[in-house]
């Protein structure tokens, strides 16, 4: 096996493969590739803003893993991924997780006496009822903007996101996504595998052979992987790699992408936002005590904004 690093630029520094990072990897002789991530403060930091119960705390846990996975799939710098899950009757009305230059962020709003109703360990349909997913990809600089949507079925959002890419993408893939806390601190990981259009890199999808012979073979070997080593942060996600392909004539790890916590909704820009209203609507917009407020969902943060302070 050889495993090879392609940094962005050669004078970045070695990026680390504890945690809060994704790592592209593949594997040429199998015309496979895919990303692994593993998530630690990254998490942290987005929970500390809201007071979720666990069961939802882990839902978002392993549903920013899965941005992270898809967003570290796009070309583009400044490509955005957009992950939303809507809903019918659950008890989760509404989860929102998007990429944007390896920066995160989620929320989740949901119905506390619903969710009191239902098992330790939810499936899907439990948590969203009659449900999909809606997996956006942005990429300005070329143009393009793609969206998928697939139900949400199964028994986690790794078979939902599994689903998307055989139906929407027809690629093969298997996604794995596992989120356990650690004393005070949760650990999410996930895995991400899918097998090329025939030959090199750049074929049409068209030329995907969905009864690919080895592809079964590296679905088995990624399948096995264990939920405890995609959460484990003293597992390098390369030796993870070497333990679930060393068999292999050659693979690669690729460009490592560090992961970490964002939000735009700073002052200026809400006030930004605000300033491109009409006057009569801005005008609504204030509240008995003379201010515009603006509450972020992903971060918790309001902002207090002075009509006078935007231009007419």
């Amino acid at each position: 096996m050889r495993r090879e690093s392609h940094p962005y630029l050669s004078s970045m520094p070695t990026v680390e493969l504890f945690t809060d990072v994704a790592l592209g990897v593949a594997i040429p002789s199998r015309n496979a590739r895919g990303r692994i991530a593993r998530l630690g403060s990254v998490v942290d930091s987005i929970l500390a803003s809201h007071q979720y119960p666990a069961v939802i705390e882990k839902l978002l846990a392993e549903a920013l893993t899965l941005t992270a996975l898809l967003g570290s799939l796009l070309k583009e710098p400044q490509g955005q991924l957009t992950l939303q899950a809507q809903t019918e009757g659950g008890a989760i009305d509404l989860l929102v997780c998007d990429y944007l230059g390896g920066e995160l962020r989620g929320y989740v709003r949901h119905d506390a006496e619903k969710l009191a109703t239902l098992s330790a360990e939810p499936t899907l349909p439990e948590l969203f009822g009659k449900g999909y997913l809606a997996i956006t990809f942005d990429q300005p600089i070329a143009d393009e903007r793609y969206q998928g949507i697939v139900p949400l079925e199964g028994k986690s959002l790794g078979d939902a996101a599994q689903s998307y890419f055989s139906q929407s993408e027809q690629i093969p893939s298997l996604v794995r996504l596992a989120a356990e806390k650690r004393g005070e601190h949760w650990f999410a990981g996930g895995l991400l595998l899918q097998h090329l259009p025939e030959g090199e890199e750049g074929r049409e999808r068209l030329h995907t052979r969905l009864d690919h012979p080895d592809w079964p073979h590296i679905a088995i070997l990624g399948g096995s992987v264990k939920a405890e080593e995609l959460t484990d942060p003293e597992l390098p996600l390369d030796d993870l790699i070497w333990r679930l392909f060393h068999e292999e004539d050659e693979v690669r790890t690729l460009a490592a992408i560090r992961l970490s916590r964002g939000c735009r909704c700073d002052p200026e820009y809400v006030r930004s936002v605000i300033a491109r209203f009409p006057v009569d609507e801005r005008e609504a917009m204030v509240g008995d005590d003379g201010m515009i407020r603006v509450d972020c969902a992903f971060c918790s943060s309001s902002f207090a904004i002075e009509p006078k302070e935007l231009s007419s």
